[in-house]
């Protein structure tokens, strides 16, 4: 067993797995803390290296192409502190970090493990069910679709689109950008329907904007992630004319409780009324109508 303990986590490799543990001190980001353990399997890993500084030091493990949906979601753009393959290591254990790091390299080397791109998801993202608040709304994932419940200080057009509700079936792809604190970020939900659409994240009823608090925000990869590693994988992927060749069934859409006739005329009563304030444009108009649309199917 190789392993070195530090205040920012642990990482422990026993041959056929890292495991990584977030470390609980309050300089460790809330994503890492409540992302929790990750099991790597060996076969995910596309190589290891310590990178040693005057003051302290990095271990950072480097995955395959395609093995982790967390990667997959975010597309490297998590920040460094907050990246859970990257460990703050004190200066004083830079040989423990070295021995580490030679032992994983050491059963790559035996092991035979390839670096080229993996064919399916080796890591199995966070657990369902999943919910988090952001500044924008509250976004909750059950495994098998997604809600999207709008805050008060949302943009009025998605207010008055109501609650989203998406089936996996019908997703191709979740694209995410976090929220810099500089930048706002979003994390929108790509339909067969909506995947050409052009509406802004803060006008987009399938987008969260995300432009409060960077650490809370930043919760949202979770449910990318989760909802990531339940759509096909990049490898078997392909993009025809326009269409997604490789998706499953559709889900069956989940009905909206109430009077569906009288809220379906108040939404678009409403999306009417933004229309002529000038709220909307006439293409955002068109969009965002055939969205409630949709939902109402």
């Amino acid at each position: 067993m190789a392993e070195i303990i530090q205040r920012d986590g642990t990482w422990a490799f026993d041959g056929t797995t890292v495991r990584i543990t977030p470390g609980l001190h309050r300089s460790v980001p809330l994503f890492r803390q409540t992302y929790g353990e990750i099991a790597v399997p060996l076969e995910a890993v596309a190589g290891v290296v310590y990178e040693p500084e005057r003051r302290r030091g990095r271990l950072r493990l480097r995955l395959r192409e395609g093995a982790d949906p967390l990667l997959q979601a975010t597309g490297g753009r998590l920040p460094d502190a907050a990246d859970p393959y990257r460990l703050i290591v004190d200066i004083d254990r830079s040989g423990v970090a070295e021995y580490v790091a030679e032992e994983i390299r050491h059963a790559l080397l035996l092991d035979q493990i390839p670096k080229e791109p993996t064919k399916t998801y080796l890591l199995p993202g966070p657990p369902v069910p999943v919910s988090v608040r952001s500044s924008d709304g509250t976004v909750s994932f059950d495994g098998a679709q997604v809600r999207i419940d709008w805050a008060d200080t949302s943009e009025r057009v998605k207010r008055a689109t109501g609650p989203r509700i998406v089936a996996v079936g019908d997703l191709v792809q979740v694209e995410w950008l976090p929220n810099s604190g500089y930048e706002d970020g979003f994390m929108r939900f790509v339909t067969r329907e909506t995947v050409f659409s052009k509406l802004p994240p803060e006008k987009d009823p399938y987008a969260l904007d995300l432009w409060g608090s960077t650490r809370r925000d930043l919760l949202t990869a979770l449910v990318a992630t989760a909802v990531t590693a339940r759509l096909p994988h990049p490898s078997v992927r392909e993009l025809e004319n326009g269409e997604f060749t490789d998706r499953p069934p559709r889900a069956a859409a989940v009905p909206p409780q109430g009077d569906h006739h009288d809220v379906l005329l108040r939404r678009l009563r409403e999306l009417g009324e933004l229309h002529r304030e000038g709220v909307l444009t006439d293409e955002e108009f068109r969009m965002t109508k055939a969205a409630v649309l949709r939902g109402f199917r």
